[in-house]
């Protein structure tokens, strides 16, 4: 009985090899291309991978235009052609090939001799006995227990499924992967083998992996520094000397780092080469111009045309605060205003102080206010949390009824938001909660308390076949707990109705009638929506665009139970431009 054994890569065979799949359908015979003086053409008659396998990379392919070959020399190249093609079709998992080389003579329909081939590949080979075993500190680690159980777990090359040398080495790389992600940055493969039974169609597998020793991370050594300290990076970074070696953690640091907006690029690699029990984490950054202007036009049914210009300034003189400046101009919404922020802490919390002009429509009144805010904020990959004091002062006037009304509030709020989407900013999964709570007092003659709060949430559930696309969900609940007739300053009060809340009504459209028949904020708000978005394919395969099906309803009343809910139905398109989604609703 005959055995194979396949230690690494089956000799002769590219990357491209690798990549192919076995199917069962057979082609019919078609001949290589001929050049005029050519010594023979070949026709493969075998399963279409199979055949495009040898047409690409069977070693007889470069011997057709030699015209001065003899019939003994091209006998002892269909011998060899045998053998080439035997470990050609191997690595899709066929060991035991019925293969057929056969010479034609030239005639009057073919003026060049032929070679036919024909392969019946007969049935794949199946794993049969899967043996992972490890070796270094990962073998007696008790730490290293989940790493081990994970990688066993994720081992793609199960008992049952079909050999190929693709999935093999794939197989081996993603299992060499997890072993150096965590913990273990110099672990290998020290020994792989694949013992192959062409007669029982049967493959057994064995990879030891090693280990090597436990890595500790080390202090920061930092380059690429002109206007920043070393603490600022260290605090970024998170990166705790004398923890595990994670590379998560290392991405997760490069991320904070540019994410932070003080640094234009920066990569984190671990010094394997001195010592594992500190090894240096060298950081490369590239520092961000210290300011920055960015000016910015666009338009949307919502508002209209936008043009906005927003200034930062990365460290300001004499606080060394980061300010950000923003100026707003749309049709029913214009304003300025400024955030300063202080450089983290080690806990990644940050001070912070903003203030805010706003000129705006909401409902059909028109509001000027004034905010002033101060507190600390915390950003991080999944969850945000912000604690703050606001003042808000507001100046709403009715067109309608020819009135006008001022009102005041200070307030202490905490808010936060959770994310846990698998990519952004296109997510195809996941899901998204925030919430704002907060409570305080009106300001005046007659001083009176208030709590509020507003809570968002947004969903994505995708279809098991990922041509049928995914639902798109979201809600919004919000509440302003208060004596009746509390005057409160219009924008700390609820509307709806827009592209991101009721489509198919006007921004800020939904909200209290009044008896005159203006719109007002009120203090219960309600919103939902669920859309179906399925992908749009262009020439079968899968494109940048979406079509979507959508429902939505919102409700915003001054008591609960006066909540009725506005629906709206629609189709549209999304688009995943290079600047982020656009959509077109209708």
């Amino acid at each position: 009985m005959k055995r194979f054994y396949l230690a690494t890569v089956l000799l002769g065979v590219s990357p491209w090899v690798m990549a192919q799949q076995a199917t069962a359908t057979t082609s019919t015979p078609t001949p290589s291309a001929a050049q005029p003086g050519a010594a023979f053409v070949i026709e493969i008659e075998a399963p279409d991978d199979i055949k495009e396998l040898l047409t690409r990379h069977l070693e007889l392919q470069r011997y057709r235009e030699l015209t001065d070959l003899s019939d003994d020399e091209l006998g002892r190249l269909l011998r060899l052609a045998d053998q080439d093609a035997r470990q050609l079709i191997g690595t899709l998992g066929y060991f035991a090939p019925e293969i057929t080389m056969d010479r034609q003579a030239a005639s009057a329909d073919t003026p060049w001799p032929v070679v036919k081939i024909v392969v019946n590949p007969g049935e794949a080979t199946r794993i049969e006995q899967v043996n992972i075993a490890f070796t270094g500190d990962i073998a007696s680690n008790e730490a290293a227990a989940a790493q081990r159980a994970q990688i066993q777990a994720n081992w793609s090359l199960r008992a049952g499924s079909r050999f190929t040398q693709t999935a093999w080495d794939s197989a081996k790389l993603q299992a060499l992967r997890q072993l150096t992600t965590q913990r273990y940055p110099t672990g290998r493969i020290s020994n792989s083998l694949a013992d192959i039974d062409p007669e029982a169609k049967q493959a057994h597998v064995q990879v030891t992996l090693d280990s090597g020793r436990l890595y500790r991370q080390g202090d920061l050594v930092i380059s690429g520094l002109k206007n920043y300290d070393t603490e600022l990076v260290q605090r970024l970074a998170g990166l705790q000397p004398g923890a595990e070696y994670s590379q998560a953690e290392l991405v997760a640091a490069q991320q904070r780092l540019t994410d932070s907006g003080y640094f234009d690029s920066a990569f984190i690699t671990l010094d394997t080469g001195a010592g594992a029990d500190s090894a240096p984490l060298m950081v490369a950054l590239r520092e961000a111009k210290r300011q920055k202007l960015v000016l910015g036009i666009g338009a949307s049914t919502d508002s209209g045309a936008r043009l906005s210009a927003e200034h930062t300034h990365h460290k300001v003189p004499g606080i060394g605060w980061r300010a950000v400046s923003k100026v707003l101009l749309q049709r029913d919404d214009s304003a300025i205003g400024s955030e300063l922020t202080s450089p983290p802490d080690a806990d990644n919390w940050r001070w912070a102080a903003s203030a805010l002009l706003q000129d705006q429509l909401l409902g059909t009144q028109e509001v000027t206010s004034q905010q002033l805010r101060g507190g600390r904020k915390q950003l991080s990959q999944r969850i945000d949390r912000n604690m703050y004091v606001q003042y808000d002062r507001s100046d709403t006037s009715d067109p309608i009824a020819n009135q006008s009304e001022i009102a005041q509030s200070l307030s202490a709020n905490y808010a936060f938001a959770v994310r846990y989407y698998d990519t952004l900013p296109f997510p195809s999964s996941g899901w998204g909660w925030g919430a704002e709570m907060g409570g305080g007092t009106t300001l005046g003659e007659q001083r009176q308390v208030y709590s509020r709060l507003l809570t968002r949430w947004q969903g994505f559930l995708p279809f098991s076949q990922r041509q049928a696309g995914r639902l798109s969900m979201r809600a919004s609940a919000g509440a302003v707990i208060a004596r009746e007739g509390i005057r409160l300053p219009s924008t700390q009060l609820f509307l709806a109705g827009g592209d991101n809340s009721v489509r198919g009504y006007g921004l800020n459209n939904i909200g209290v009638t009044q008896a005159d028949g203006s719109v007002a904020g009120g203090r219960y708000l309600a919103t939902g929506s669920v859309e179906w978005q399925r992908p749009i394919r262009v020439k079968g395969n899968l494109s940048d665009w979406e079509s979507t099906v959508f429902v939505d309803a919102g409700a915003v009343a001054n008591k609960a139970a006066d909540l009725t809910p506005q629906v709206g139905v629609g189709v549209g398109v999304r688009w995943k431009s290079p600047v982020g989604p656009l959509q077109i609703d209708l």
